[in-house]
């Protein structure tokens, strides 16, 4: 008897070497992705726009296997990471080049400068903020229900669905907190403001689930205070984070985590959760020695204080010990930070880091 256990085993083991030789592998965990948000997962939707807001040039893309390709980073972004935990062999491709049954293993619909708001971003040039993604996401459905038949088989599909959605940065960065271009800072009080983008994001999100996406991760704003741009701006020291940003900033998540609630409660078969994004960046801040971080107030690449008054020049030669700085350039973390973070938002190290489930969990239901 033994020795036929050790026959099986000894199958068993070939079988898997054999898959993985040649690169067989298990299905992805859910049959496709689609990602909503800004700078911070865009990957080169804003390439063809008019827009300052752009990022395909060196050092860009300096650790990435393709180079430049429009993500704001040295390598990958979360949402990169994220699809390749949830097994998927490649990259979700971004709204503008995505073609035909490419569509069907999702769509990165993320766009530089974007917010809730209309309006924000706007001194940037082009952007496509959340309102246009969702319209953008509507015409992917459209070919999708064309490509699979039917209406119901479609929804069906995208029942089981991964979406990510993280917005509201740049409604702070690039309007409530810039009273040069925007009088929003002035006009609303931090709790009204919150009041406003709430109300717009639940409409937004709202129009996600009418168009067949259930299984939503909602991915809250970090320490928008604690980035170079904003140390160079407004910290004394250039060390010290600035609580009036961070202080709005929680506001508004606080009232994110609340509208998960509301939309699971209020629409049928919705399973919405809150990745919990304030509270792991505030974790790795606070504990950047133990992951390896040396520098975490401070662009690897950009120009003046903290590197944070301009973004990476073109073909600027970035710091070469990339995997011990937090931030890439004066907004956007470098692909070390995205790996801890993505893996937190993917499999949750506490019950603060997501809630009521983790993306992992998500694609259970």
């Amino acid at each position: 008897m033994a020795s036929v256990r050790s026959q099986l085993w000894a199958v068993v083991v070939l079988f898997l070497v054999l898959n993985l030789l040649h690169g067989v592998r298990p299905d992805p965990q859910v049959p496709c992705y689609f990602i909503f948000g800004d700078s911070l997962v865009d990957n080169g939707n804003n390439n063809a726009i008019a827009s300052l807001a752009r990022a395909n040039y060196q050092p860009y893309g300096i650790d990435f296997p393709d180079g430049p390709t429009g993500r704001f980073c040295n390598g990958r972004t979360t949402v990169d990471i994220i699809a390749q935990l949830l097994g998927f062999d490649n990259y979700i491709p971004p709204y503008t080049t995505a073609r035909g049954q490419e569509i069907l293993t999702g769509v990165n619909f993320a766009s530089a400068a974007a917010g809730i708001r209309e309006e924000t971003g706007r001194q940037l040039g082009g952007r496509i903020s959340m309102s246009g993604q969702v319209r953008n996401y509507q015409t992917t459905v459209a070919e999708v229900v064309t490509i699979l038949g039917d209406e119901d088989t479609a929804a069906n599909y995208l029942s089981q669905c991964i979406y990510t959605v993280g917005m509201g940065s740049n409604d702070y960065l690039n309007n409530y907190f810039m009273p040069a271009f925007y009088s929003s800072g002035s006009q609303y009080t931090p709790e009204q403001f919150a009041d406003l983008l709430i109300q717009e994001y639940s409409q937004q999100l709202t129009l996600l689930y009418n168009y067949g996406a259930r299984k939503v991760a909602v991915i809250g704003v970090g320490l928008i205070g604690c980035t170079p741009s904003e140390l160079a701006q407004y910290s004394p020291d250039g060390v010290t984070c600035v609580d009036r940003i961070n202080s709005a900033i929680r506001i508004f998540n606080s009232r994110v985590a609340t509208l998960v609630q509301d939309l699971n409660d209020n629409l049928d078969s919705a399973k919405f959760t809150y990745i919990n994004g304030y509270h792991i960046v505030e974790d790795i801040l606070q504990q950047a020695s133990s992951y390896g971080f040396t520098v975490r107030n401070t662009g690897c690449c950009g120009v003046g204080r903290n590197n944070g008054q301009i973004t990476c020049l073109p073909l600027q030669t970035p710091c070469q010990n990339r995997d011990e700085y937090v931030f890439w350039d004066a907004f956007h973390p470098t692909e070390a930070f995205n790996v801890i973070f993505s893996r937190r938002a993917y499999s949750a190290e506490s019950s603060s880091d997501a809630y009521p489930v983790d993306i992992q969990g998500l694609a259970q239901l």
